[in-house]
């Protein structure tokens, strides 16, 4: 299997993690996407979407879409609740975190690392909304070890890139306690070094 992706992409890193924990076995094919390497004709033949993660199985099929394809790579393992009920609320955080924590917390971040902003200057309607999805992630965690309970799961694989370097985006997560404890705690499930 090779996994086509970009190693400063949180949702690139979401399949590593699924691979190194569950000790799939992929080949790494890097693509920088800032010099436009996803977008090449040869790129576009393997995803017409243009995007990172994109994976190739060994029989040649094709798939993209980053939790689609950690939910692929995670069937019938631990990560994903065998509870039919637990499992779609498993897939309501994925979906819950393509649309209202991504857009924001990783885009501010985006323009801070790689446009180069000063914190002053990212979107404001990104900083409130990214701050939004901060603070819906620390109720839920006051009140759970991990976002489904005590089962560590998919739903926390997904959420982690991007909010463990929510700071590079210069959200500040000292009033985030629970998502600061959840941060470690997932660190060391997936064998992770602490985010700097």
């Amino acid at each position: 299997m090779k996994i086509y992706g970009d190693k400063n992409s949180g949702n690139c890193l979401k399949v590593k993690w699924v691979c190194d924990h569950l000790a799939i076995p992929y080949s790494w094919v890097d693509v920088d996407t800032s010099k436009g390497e996803s977008r090449t004709p040869e790129f576009l033949e393997l995803n017409p979407f243009g995007q990172v993660p994109t994976v190739i199985f060994d029989d040649g099929r094709t798939l993209a879409q980053s939790n689609a394809i950690i939910r692929y790579l995670a069937r019938d393992s631990a990560l994903i609740p065998t509870d039919a009920f637990a499992a779609a609320q498993m897939d309501s955080w994925l979906f819950w975190e393509q649309y209202s924590h991504e857009p924001y917390v990783a885009v501010a971040r985006f323009q801070m690392v790689y446009l180069g902003k000063p914190a002053s200057e990212v979107d404001p309607n990104l900083v409130k909304r990214g701050y939004a999805a901060l603070d819906q992630l620390e109720r839920r965690l006051r009140a759970a070890r991990f976002l489904l309970g005590e089962p560590f799961s998919l739903a926390d694989v997904a959420l982690l890139p991007y909010t463990r370097l929510a700071h590079e985006g210069g959200f500040d997560l000292a009033r985030h306690e629970a998502v600061r404890r959840w941060i470690s705690d997932s660190e060391v499930k997936l064998g992770l070094p602490a985010a700097r």
